[in-house]
């Protein structure tokens, strides 16, 4: 669900008519609900309140700051991935006891800053990274925490480019090799092991895959259990999937319907990670068409977005529902080509080359230059994969709060696109 509605043949999101917007401020640009935003995180929160769990929005997802800001205020706390990460995430005052910090490549570094700031516990993903942990917290003097991630082998049935619970994957530690390390930690006298962590991947719309890996990781901790091997934290990652087509994702209270009898008599402290579900929905890509073009096989619909802007389509091929900002005639968008004045495009963008395509053979109502598009569900991984390819300026960042607006990013500048190059004294 989003606040996202057409009222009077108008698209809003909450009260704020968004073609307002649009003939404000230049497109492309990214907007988002604040409602929807909180609603998502508070949703979840009521799904898994029996075990009261810390709920670690994923930044790679979305980092904005205002986004950001307004998950933690609302007492989320943060999945990081990068020591980027991690300097946005203090910045926004999130509780370093709240950040857990992933990733398979984290350099020496990134951890010492973590560590240096007191982060509640790495996600460890392999043995030479446990082994750097704990050289530079023995360097440091302190005992730095850590989370075992446990890749369960499990098929999450998503994109296998966001499948990361398979032993063809590079995440994770499998089970022999966590048990091992487990079973000599003495050996790493800095390092304190608090809990075990997995993530199958993401855009995921069924239980199933979620309930086999918890349960052979839950099955791994009893049999830790009767070595006298102490689990205090449970994190169950994140990957729950949206609604971008025809899909028909589990909700939160579903979720937590399937997984809670597995976790509720385990004793540990749960820790979650969603990104996509919070913020997915909450955002959507405006666009100013540019020119129709039409050749004797395709129409196209060429906007001023690009896949510098949003480059799943590209990346995944994956499904974005693109609306009109405004519709002439009621209810059109389900009609097939030729009925109520709708036909077949390709939605394209300027980026030279032929991957830079929003959407293949669909069907709109027809169009015209200077009108605006909306591609919907891209507030995850939508801004925070943009780039300046062919030199293109990143779009800003809009948030809707009820009946006003605020620009919570600004567009870049041609001397952002300049600023760190340098030329050479020889070349002067």
């Amino acid at each position: 669900m989003h606040d996202f509605k057409y009222k009077n043949k108008q698209l809003y999101c909450e009260a704020v008519n968004i073609s307002n917007i649009a003939k404000k401020v230049a497109t492309p640009f990214y907007l988002y609900s604040y409602n929807t935003l909180l609603g998502h995180f508070r949703k979840l929160q009521k799904a898994f309140s029996p075990i009261k769990p810390l709920i670690c929005y994923s930044m790679k997802a979305n980092s904005n700051l205002s986004i950001c800001r307004t998950l933690v205020k609302a007492g989320s706390g943060l999945d990081i991935v990068s020591g980027g990460e991690l300097y946005k995430a203090l910045l926004v005052g999130c509780d370093p006891k709240k950040i857990v910090y992933a990733s398979v490549g984290k350099t020496e570094e990134e951890i010492r800053q973590a560590i240096a700031k007191q982060i509640l516990f790495f996600n460890v993903e392999s043995l030479p990274e446990l082994e750097l942990i704990n050289k530079v917290a023995c360097d440091l003097g302190v005992i730095a925490s850590v989370a075992l991630r446990i890749n369960p082998d499990v098929e999450p049935k998503t994109h296998s480019y966001i499948t990361t619970g398979k032993l063809t994957n590079k995440f994770g530690i499998d089970f022999d090799t966590a048990y091992g390390i487990l079973q000599n930690r003495g050996k790493l006298s800095h390092v304190q092991f608090n809990g075990l962590h997995m993530h199958i991947g993401s855009q995921i719309i069924d239980s199933q895959p979620y309930v086999l890996a918890l349960r052979r990781i839950v099955g791994f901790i009893e049999r830790l259990r009767k070595e006298a091997i102490r689990i205090e934290y449970l994190n169950i990652g994140g990957g729950l999937g949206i609604i971008y087509s025809e899909e028909k994702p589990q909700t939160a209270d579903e979720f937590a319907k399937k997984v809670l009898p597995i976790l509720k008599n385990t004793g540990l402290k749960v820790i979650l990670e969603p990104g996509r579900f919070i913020v997915g929905n909450a955002g959507i890509l405006v666009a100013k068409i540019l020119y129709v073009k039409k050749t004797p096989l395709k129409n196209f619909v060429i906007v001023d977005a690009g896949m510098n802007d949003l480059i799943r389509p590209s990346l995944y091929g994956a499904y974005h529902e693109i609306l009109p900002l405004e519709y002439k005639t009621q209810n059109a968008k389900r009609l097939p080509a030729g009925k109520a004045g709708n036909a077949q495009y390709d939605v394209v963008g300027p980026i030279c080359e032929s991957g830079d395509f929003f959407a293949k053979d669909r069907i709109l109502p027809k169009v015209i230059e200077g009108e605006f598009l909306a591609i919907m569900s891209a507030g995850a991984y939508g801004f925070s994969m943009a780039s300046n390819y062919n030199c293109r300026l990143r779009p800003m960042e809009i948030m809707v709060k009820g009946n006003k607006f605020y620009t919570v990013r600004k567009r870049d500048s041609y001397v952002d696109l300049v600023r760190k190059d340098v030329i050479l004294e020889f070349l002067k």
